[in-house]
């Protein structure tokens, strides 16, 4: 480390290498909520947040593990799960007014079709105004799983023993790989077009009279 008495040390998240400040200067001053994706290994959060004096504000959120209310019953680190939560963040920040925001992917490498810009498409497919490149966005062949999709159906043919252990997270779900697309679209819907609570309960009601009537 540098000595001297002109010498600043820098800041602990910086010297964490936890934060950029510079980065996080120029998204502060736009005057714009943040869309902040983070990722791990398993799952995916993606929040919209505004920054305040007295600390960052919440606006929306969505976690992958919320996917498991929509049907979305397979593996939530993927890049289809990655635009789904984005997409189910964007729902919920469009409900509270936020029209426009800038993409913050923290210290993640900015990959071309990557996670967190698969995440990126599901916001601004839910209505979010966001500067980005297209050549960033993964194209819809992959947001669906369709590579993953493809990849099954060879190993299925070519390596069960390795098709087996490879998507044992899949098929302890229950979940074909090789229809991965179809669990997408259908999760997609659920999430765009959400089941009121009073449809539910009608079509309960209207289940139990038919059964008291065939009884």
């Amino acid at each position: 480390m540098a000595k001297g008495p002109s010498y600043c040390v820098p800041f602990r998240r910086r010297r964490e290498g936890k934060t950029d400040y510079k980065a996080r200067r120029a998204l502060i001053t736009s005057g714009l909520p943040r869309v902040v994706t983070r990722c791990s290994l398993k799952h995916m959060t993606v929040q919209i947040i505004e920054a305040q004096p007295k600390g960052d504000r919440i606006i929306a959120s969505a976690n992958s593990q919320e996917l498991r209310n929509f049907g979305w019953q397979t593996t939530c680190g993927n890049i289809p799960s990655a635009y789904l939560t984005g997409l189910l963040c964007g729902k919920r920040a469009t409900e509270r007014q936020v029209k426009r925001a800038v993409p913050d992917i923290g210290l993640h490498p900015p990959t071309r079709g990557s996670r967190v810009f698969s995440a990126l498409k599901g916001v601004i497919d839910a209505g979010v105004v966001i500067p980005h490149s297209e050549d960033k966005l993964p194209n819809e062949k992959r947001v669906k799983g369709q590579h993953i999709a493809d990849y099954a159906k060879t190993l299925a043919t070519s390596n069960s023993e390795f098709y087996e252990r490879g998507y044992a997270s899949y098929l302890k779900n229950k979940v074909a790989p090789e229809k991965l697309p179809e669990y997408f679209l259908t999760a997609k819907e659920k999430i765009v077009n959400p089941q009121k609570k009073g449809d539910k309960k009608e079509k309960t009601m209207k289940k139990k009279g038919k059964r008291k009537g065939e009884k």
